[in-house]
Formats: C-alpha cells, structure tokens, sequence
C-alpha cells in the first residue's frame, strides 16, 4: 500500500500559500473549516476568512459578491451541501457571470462512510457538469489536489473540485504535474483502457496490476479535469484499442463515464463498460465495506475488466 494523506489537508496547505503571495485570495466556508481545512487559512489570515455558518446559499451568494469585486475566492463545505443546496445560485450568480469563485468541495461519494446516504454525493459532477461556465475537476491524490489548487488559482472564472474524506493513497505512477484539462496515461494497455478519477485511479492501478497476472494488458489513464474532458486523448486511447472502461466513485449518470461516452458516441464508437454507483443512493458503513457493496474494489474492477475482455 502506498503512503497514505488527507487530500483536504493539502487543499489546506495550498490555501496558506496562496495567501502569503497574494492579498486577492479570499477563502469562505459553511461551518465545517476544520473538517474542510480551510480553517488553516483563517487561522493566518482572519480578515480574509468569512464563516457564513450553515447556509451554503449564503456561502455562495456572499462568494459571488465578493468575486465581482475582483477577488479570487475559494468556498468550500462537503461536496453534498456545497453542490446540492445552493445550486440555484452556483448556477445564476457564479457561473452565468463567469465569476472568479473556486467551490472546493470534500467529503465526496460514498467513503464518506458511516454518515450515510444524506451525506454522500455520489451526483455532484453531474450537476455541476451540466452548467455552463462551470470546470470540474476530481484529484487522484494529495499531491494533485495540492497542484490542482494553485493552477486554478491563476485561471479565472468559476471551477468545481472534488475530494473526499478518506486518506488516500499516494499515486506513484503519476509521473507528470496535474495540467488543466489534460489526462494521464499511468499505465499502457493492449487489451483495454480504465480511466478514472480520483480514489478509482489507485483501484484501477492496481486491478491493472492483478490483470497482468492473468495475461490481460490493461491501460489506466487518470482524468483528473472532466470538464473540459481531453477529448483529443481520449480518441486517440479508443482508436489503439476497442474496448474501454470508465472507474469512478459517482453515480454512473451524469460523471466521468457519461462525459467519455457522449464523446465517443458521436467520433470513435468502441466497447465500453461503466464502473460506478448505479441509480441507487449511498448507505452507511465504512469506505471499504461501501466500495466493496458497490463494485468499486480492486476484485470487482478486476472481475468487471476480465469479463469485457474474455466475453466480449
């Protein structure tokens, strides 16, 4: 097992940095800075940090006005309240006027664990993918979340970013910084092609690792932006080989999986299965029982990805 970290503990990190070496930055949250990290910010930087207290369309009201008086600010609160409640004003305030507001959510899908199906938002990606204006991005790890943060701060306009609440393990593979917009192939394949984001990239690594035993060459590539997704990636990677599947902690409505399907659907038909949450809500127990019940361990992406190869 690789080292593992909190992602929100870097997202913290980066938020202290990019308040020493710019006055602009301004950090909001919904009551949950401690859980969210954001309170490392606040502690160094009292007048730039606002606890709106548990009213995430305040949060994001208060974040628009903020922005469109020039400041480049991060909201944050778990991915469940930050996407879901205050979508009416993410979509109105923020992104139809292309504010400078980054919604830095945590406590993404189920490993969110034993809080159960009310805490865990297993369809963020797909409401926030579908506002236009809005780009949305889902870490692998620590060190991406870290890199992630301090790219977006220098883009303006509005992004999504998720993580979740669980440590994560380090992706050693990843041998490139995060760019925007931009994939990864961690691993080359003959046979298939996983792409995943975020917790799924370390699963996929390593499902990739247990396949190669079995004489199945998979390929693993790591999409941490999904939207705008790599399209000129993800068509040459369909065009080597006829038979694709999408990993990730998020319903399979809506998130990655649909984001590569729409795209190939129209340019480089191939075979194609999705690993994800099916329509069905999260329930409580840990991340490892939870990934376990909905197919998102290493033995059911493995079990998923010898039968796309052998059987179809």
């Amino acid at each position: 097992m690789s080292e593992l970290f909190y992602s929100r503990d870097f997202y913290g990190k980066a938020l202290v940095e990019l308040g020493e070496e710019r006055e602009d930055i301004l950090v909001l949250d919904a009551d949950l800075s401690g859980s969210t990290r954001t309170a490392k910010f606040g502690k160094k930087f009292p007048d730039r940090f606002f606890n709106v207290g548990v009213a995430e369309q305040n949060l994001i009201g208060i974040s628009a006005g903020l922005a469109s008086c020039g400041f480049t600010v991060f909201a944050s609160s778990f991915a469940i309240f930050a996407t879901g409640r205050p979508w009416d004003q993410i979509r109105n305030t923020i992104c139809a006027n292309q504010l400078n507001v980054k919604i830095v959510a945590t406590h993404a899908g189920i490993t969110v664990g034993e809080d159960g199906a009310s805490h865990q938002a297993n369809e963020d990606i797909a409401i926030m993918r579908a506002i236009p204006n809005m780009r949305v991005i889902s870490p692998c790890d620590a060190f991406e979340t870290y890199e992630v943060i301090k790219t977006i701060a220098e883009i303006p306009g509005p992004f999504y970013v998720r993580m979740g609440r669980a440590k994560c393990p380090v992706v050693e593979e990843r041998n490139e910084h995060f760019q925007f917009g931009k994939g990864q192939i961690l691993r080359n394949g003959k046979d298939c092609f996983l792409f995943a984001h975020g917790l799924m990239v370390y699963n996929s690594l390593r499902a990739a690792e247990r396949l190669e035993e079995e004489g199945i060459s998979a390929g693993v590539v790591n999409m941490p932006t999904i939207k705008p997704i790599d399209e000129e990636l993800v068509l040459d990677v369909a065009s080597k080989v006829k038979k694709i599947a999408v990993c990730e902690e998020h319903s399979v409505i809506g998130g990655l999986g649909s984001a590569i399907a729409e795209l190939l659907s129209q340019k480089q038909p191939v075979k194609m299965i999705l690993i994800g949450i099916e329509d069905v809500f999260g329930q409580s127990g840990s991340p490892e029982e939870l990934l376990k019940a909905y197919g998102l361990d290493v033995d059911s992406i493995v079990s998923k990805i010898r039968n796309l190869v052998r059987n179809t």
